[in-house]
């Protein structure tokens, strides 16, 4: 495993990220600076001048959505307020344009010209859109862009980050975040594997949730942002938040012990109980493909130990079958589930070991992520689309960490994956980094970002273009300095009041203390302010009710860290691993809970 940094270094790393983005000089008659770097560039003589007066021109419905969408961003970014008309272009203005005629830029490519005026056209609308972004990009350097024309085409449609806030929560602001950066680099798919509260299943409502409504707000945000937000329950493993109070539906071993961890495939009321869930997902996300996991059902175990899996097949397989067939068929029957709605299936590859007879649906996109028997080759030539979510672009809370530096050094593309690189594209849709919480308290969400935007840009470059467009890692990361973050992102490192001494209200006195990843510590003569009692999921303490304590002074210690969020009247408490924000009991104590359970108290700093 590769050797992580150390705190200081990343958050020497946060310091230089969040710093003042200086102008990157460009070689003459080179390509204008991007992420990801423009396939194509024809240089021109002269420049586009963006000035006062600018306006945006766009005719049809399409065009003007994409045009309202950038004038926001022109807005956010600092460039003022420039119209959205139709017609008539003149010297200055901004011409956003589809042709479906344009078959050869594809569904996302686009085509830039800059002269006079600057126009962008794509055959569709993302591709307009993907043409908006490389202009904010641009502009985010220089107001003159150097004149030319560009065709700008990914190479793979597949292009994503993946987040699993499957057992912690991550807040909405970072994942809203995420999805800005994914766009304004081109990305084009996240993946969340998370838990919305369920209206049908209240018992399967343990912290980490999501409401309906935060959900609905992120995948309208997706949605304008065209990033495809894919949902995901994994199953039939891994699926303990869910019937974690479910022993009805939970697998029985051979010595009569539950599994809470485990669906009983053999059920036909746990696949009704999954199913029912999936429905209750189609109320709040929009997707066309559903993701089920259904990885690593086995870990830690084997099928010998449920004879009842054997049993299952057989009778419905025939004699001959083996029980890595029922768990394929648990898959065939969520996959039936999902076409009947006009939605595609996406599986992780290990569960298929080649110990099955019966095969899953060739339809079925398969997400590569761990070395096993059976081949992303071998996927390929039965007639699947594996999409490459390797261990290697792996970034999870407090242990392994992606070297984006050595894969860029290496030239990695997509066509690389676990165990085997292929020599042709074919087959294969694309990449995609992976975030998980194995340790959900080694990292605080800060300290993720910090490690994520290199990564992401670096899978961006790779799955857009060439993955090697400059001589050196160093020259790389200055392109991702250049172009800055997405308008409209938010720096949640930023904490509302100086260091100091406060009294909170009537509750306690104590002082703030910023750290450095953007948080705050509360320390007073009992100790620094902590979540530390409770049920822990993942090392986090995820229980509501539990009371926040005073506990030793620890600078390393993530529970201890607090986000002090704005309200009316004051301020709340949210501790930065828990997500949870903190409220005053009617007998005094200070505890825990989500926002929708209990209102968060508003104290007032003096």
């Amino acid at each position: 495993m590769r050797k992580r940094l150390g705190f200081a270094a990343v958050m020497a790393l946060l310091v230089l990220l969040l710093a003042p983005v200086p102008a990157v000089a460009r070689p003459d008659q080179g390509a204008p600076v991007t992420v990801p770097a423009l396939t194509r560039w024809t240089p021109e003589s002269g420049a586009y001048a963006f000035r006062p007066g600018a306006r945006l021109v766009a005719d049809g419905p399409a065009e003007r959505r994409v045009a309202d969408t950038l004038a926001g961003d022109l807005r956010a970014a600092g460039h003022g307020t420039v119209p959205v008309v139709r017609g008539g272009a003149r010297t200055g203005d901004i011409v956003v344009d589809i042709r479906s005629s344009r078959t050869s830029l594809g569904a996302e490519g686009y085509e830039l010209h800059a002269g006079s005026r600057l126009s962008i056209t794509g055959a569709t609308e993302t591709g307009a859109f993907h043409g908006t972004r490389t202009l904010l990009q641009l502009l985010a350097q220089d107001d003159r862009i150097p004149a030319g024309r560009t065709v700008d085409v990914p190479r793979y449609k597949e292009r994503g980050v993946g987040v699993c806030a499957c057992y912690v929560h991550i807040s909405l602001p970072w994942l809203e975040n995420l999805v800005r950066e994914m766009a304004y680099n081109k990305l084009n798919q996240l993946l969340v594997e998370l838990k919305v509260k369920s209206d049908a299943h209240p018992e399967a409502n343990s912290w980490g949730y999501y409401t309906k409504d935060e959900i609905r707000q992120l995948v309208a945000l997706g949605d304008k942002y065209h990033v495809e937000i894919i949902p995901e329950i994994n199953s039939p493993g891994h699926i303990d938040p869910w019937i974690e109070n479910r022993p009805d539906l939970q697998l029985t071993d051979s010595d009569g012990a539950k599994q809470p961890s485990r669906l009983d495939i053999t059920q036909q009321a746990a696949f009704d109980y999954y199913t029912g869930l999936m429905d209750e997902y189609a109320q709040v996300f929009t997707a066309k493909s559903w993701h089920m996991g259904a990885d690593e059902y086995m870990l830690g175990s084997d099928f010998a130990k449920y004879p009842q899996i054997l049993e299952y097949a057989q009778q419905k397989y025939g004699p001959d079958a083996t029980p890595q067939d029922a768990f394929v068929d648990f898959v065939n029957r969520v996959h039936d589930h999902v076409a009947s709605k006009g939605i595609g299936l996406r599986i992780w590859n290990d569960g298929l070991t080649g110990a099955n007879t019966v095969p899953v649906d060739t339809d079925t996109t398969v997400e590569h992520w761990l070395n096993v028997a059976v081949k992303p080759s071998g996927l390929i030539a039965q007639g699947y689309s594996v999409m490459n979510s390797a261990y290697s672009l792996y970034l999870i809370r407090g242990g392994f960490h992606s070297d984006t530096e050595s894969l860029y050094d290496q030239k990695w593309d997509p066509r690389s994956f676990e165990g085997e690189r292929l020599a042709s594209s074919h087959g294969v849709t694309g990449a995609k980094i992976s975030l998980w919480p194995d340790n959900g308290r080694g990292e605080t969400e800060n300290e993720v970002a910090v490690r994520l935007w290199p990564a992401l840009r670096h899978v961006a470059q790779a799955t857009w273009g060439d993955p090697h467009p400059d001589a050196s890692y160093a020259e790389f990361v200055a392109r991702g300095t250049a172009v800055g973050h997405a308008p409209g992102w938010r720096d949640l490192t930023r904490v509302p009041v100086a260091d100091g001494t406060y009294t909170f209200g009537r509750s306690f006195t104590a002082s703030v203390q910023r750290t450095a990843d953007g948080y705050v510590t509360l320390r007073s003569a009992a100790g620094c302010l902590a979540i530390s009692g409770g049920k822990l999921t993942l090392n986090v303490p995820l229980q509501p009710g539990v009371e926040a304590t005073w506990d030793a002074c620890d600078p390393t210690n993530t529970l201890q860290r607090w986000e002090l969020e704005p309200a009316p009247g004051g301020h709340r408490l949210v501790n930065a691993i828990t997500r949870m924000a903190l409220t005053v009991t009617d007998d005094g104590r200070i505890v825990q809970y989500p926002a929708d359970q209990r209102t968060p108290a508003v104290w007032h700093l003096s």
